[in-house]
């Protein structure tokens, strides 16, 4: 008796057309800058008919907002050493050094250019960060809204206005002034 095996398919064709429209995208902007990238050149870019882009996103605002939300893994594990100040302080370094990698800054730069619109979420991640850094017994009365406020909102207005000031000892600045 013969015995044949079928492959089971890990996210299917339209998996792989978000991977590919979200590389072309990254590439793209790396490449030429964030004002330059068009639909049709990332389509092109990913090997997708434009169509494609314009049903899952919609335009491009919001196509860079949706990189924005998943350019740094939400999976990624957060530190976690029981010392809320050396875990805030590696969290908000972390975030400092994806915003020093020009792209990245300007992907932010893209998603909050249509935060305005009640529509954006570029950083909804970030919030959930928050939630979990505040629910922990040792921020002791500590919301996930002054997290955001204290630690996120600075380093968001840096990369956007004043990127050449996000240095090594930023973090450590931000999370010493939350905590004191």
């Amino acid at each position: 008796m013969e015995s044949t095996t079928t492959g089971v398919r890990v996210g299917g064709r339209s998996a792989l057309v978000i991977r590919a429209v979200r590389n072309a995208v990254f590439e793209l902007i790396e490449e030429q800058g964030r004002e330059k990238v068009t639909i049709p050149l990332i389509a092109e870019r990913a090997g997708v008919n434009p169509t494609s882009i314009y049903r899952r996103w919609g335009d491009l605002g919001t196509l860079i907002n949706d990189m924005a939300t998943y350019r740094l893994d939400p999976a990624r594990p957060l530190p976690d050493t029981g010392d809320l100040r050396s875990d805030l302080t590696a969290w908000t370094r972390e975030i400092v050094e994806h915003y020093r990698k020009p792209v990245n800054a300007e992907i932010l730069r893209g998603g909050a250019a249509v935060a305005g619109d009640g529509q954006a979420d570029c950083l909804r991640d970030r919030r959930q960060e928050a939630e979990l850094f505040a629910g922990r017994p040792a921020a002791d009365g500590l919301s996930s809204d002054t997290l955001i406020d204290a630690l996120i909102a600075p380093i968001v207005y840096r990369t956007v206005f004043l990127p050449d000031t996000l240095d090594d000892a930023f973090p450590e600045r931000l999370v010493d002034t939350l905590l004191g």
